[in-house]
């Protein structure tokens, strides 16, 4: 079964997340499929940029807990996204939540409409967002992160674009790409690459110092007691044991 749908049109390149029984979750298959679309856009010269995007109302729910991905190819997938030498562009028209926020912040360029929501939930349920942090912690406000990251809350697209986790937010998502897309196509292939190194070098510094520790931190939050309780309550809807 096909997970990512891949059309082009003047040198975008378009992947569509497409795993609607999961809410697009960030299940070992989709990962694994998705790196691989991202290999073959990177050894094409036709294509100029790259958008990712999602069927359903869900841009990605996170991590599938019944097939969550190996922390390692997750970290996999996100260093890919930021070393990528093309653009690659998040087109969100629904709700993000948990590690695929870390999806999204791996895309060098943003745009969600307003009716999409964000949320770390992972607090909720006994996880901490670790390996998302690796693209989530050099390019959003701190003080708006750490508020997110503590409670879970839900929060929406003006507030998304305010802290930085997207770059823009409008009524029609692709008028709100247009101008962008049309700058992309623009730029020389090898200006574009090289600029791309100059915006993501903090980014890599955070890898390069800190994948091997927060890997280690969602292994070991994933085997955790509170995590077991509160994915079980999270798959049978029911309020965790902790709560008062």
């Amino acid at each position: 079964m096909t997970l990512i749908g891949r059309t082009r049109a003047r040198g975008i390149e378009t992947l569509t997340l497409d795993s609607p029984h999961n809410r697009n979750a960030l299940s070992a298959a989709l990962v694994g499929e998705l790196a691989s679309c991202l290999a073959d856009c990177a050894k094409e010269d036709a294509v100029r940029a790259i958008v990712l995007t999602h069927t359903g109302n869900t841009f990605s729910a996170g991590a599938d807990l019944k097939d969550p991905p190996d922390p390692a190819a997750l970290v996999g997938l996100l260093r890919q996204i930021v070393e990528l030498g093309k653009p690659v562009v998040a087109r969100v028209t629904g709700h993000v939540r948990a590690g695929g926020l870390g999806l999204l912040a791996a895309c060098d360029i943003a745009a969600a409409s307003t009716e999409s929501t964000f949320a770390f939930t992972e607090v909720r349920i006994g996880l901490a967002p670790a390996v998302i942090s690796l693209t989530l912690l050099p390019r959003t406000d701190p003080r708006a992160l750490a508020r997110h990251y503590l409670t879970g809350e839900r929060f929406d697209a003006a507030e998304a674009a305010r802290i930085g986790l997207v770059t823009a937010a409008g009524d029609d998502v692709d008028d709100v790409l247009e101008p962008i897309l049309d700058g992309l196509r623009r730029a020389a292939p090898e200006a574009l690459a090289e600029t791309k190194q100059l915006l993501t070098a903090r980014v890599l510094e955070t890898f390069d110092r800190d994948a091997a520790h927060l890997t280690a931190l969602s292994a070991r939050l994933f085997a955790s007691p509170h995590a077991r309780e509160g994915m079980t309550a999270f798959l049978e809807r029911r309020d965790p044991s902790w709560l008062v």
